[in-house]
């Protein structure tokens, strides 16, 4: 294998999360984001990374929780539309919801289609640049896939059964598989 430098064309695969907030009035809130991965603080724990100002940072800290979905293939047109739709420029970009229900722990909403959730409370927040900012949280709970604690099973079945879906730097959704699943904007048009 040979390897050159590039710091243009950065080749890193991360799964998808719909994180999950109440707006005021009660209706659920979500928004696309990658920048996920795991931490140990006393326990289980998260960082989310969220670039520029939008209106799911705004419910995170107004609220100091969250809920984090695994993004699986069923869920990709919906995390694809959450994605490119700014939900301070559009007031109705919640018109498309999952189905959710409320967390079991703390008050976020959950959405049903997910395999894996998690309900996250904020811990720490750090400004890493200007619009760029890390949540450190505490993972309170999590609701998991039955089928998915199930060790009798390969973790290769274990994850064909809950489809996450990945990105790259290529504005590409893929499966674990290598399967593509489009290029980002356009699982949204399957929308109705």
């Amino acid at each position: 294998m040979t390897k050159v430098q590039d710091l243009d064309h950065v080749f890193c695969p991360q799964s998808l999360f719909l994180y999950g907030n109440y707006e005021e009035d009660g209706t659920p809130h979500f928004g696309l984001f990658c920048w996920f991965s795991y931490c140990w603080l006393d326990r289980l724990s998260v960082m989310a990374c969220i670039g520029e100002e939008k209106m799911t940072k705004d419910l995170i800290r107004k609220t100091g929780v969250f809920s984090a979905n695994l993004v699986n293939e069923p869920l990709l047109p919906l995390a694809d539309y959450y994605g490119h739709v700014n939900g301070r420029e559009t007031p109705d970009k919640m018109k498309h919801l999952p189905a959710t229900e409320r967390g079991q722990v703390l008050d976020v909403p959950i959405i049903t289609e997910s395999p894996v959730s998690f309900e996250l409370k904020v811990v720490s927040e750090q400004n890493l640049s200007p619009g760029c900012d890390l949540f450190i949280c505490r993972v309170e709970n999590v609701l998991i896939d039955e089928r998915l604690k199930d060790s009798s099973l390969p973790v290769i079945q274990r994850l064909e059964l809950a489809k996450p879906v990945s990105t790259v730097d290529e504005d590409t959704y893929v499966n674990f598989f290598g399967k593509d699943l489009g290029k980002w904007g356009q699982p949204m048009g399957t929308l109705k």
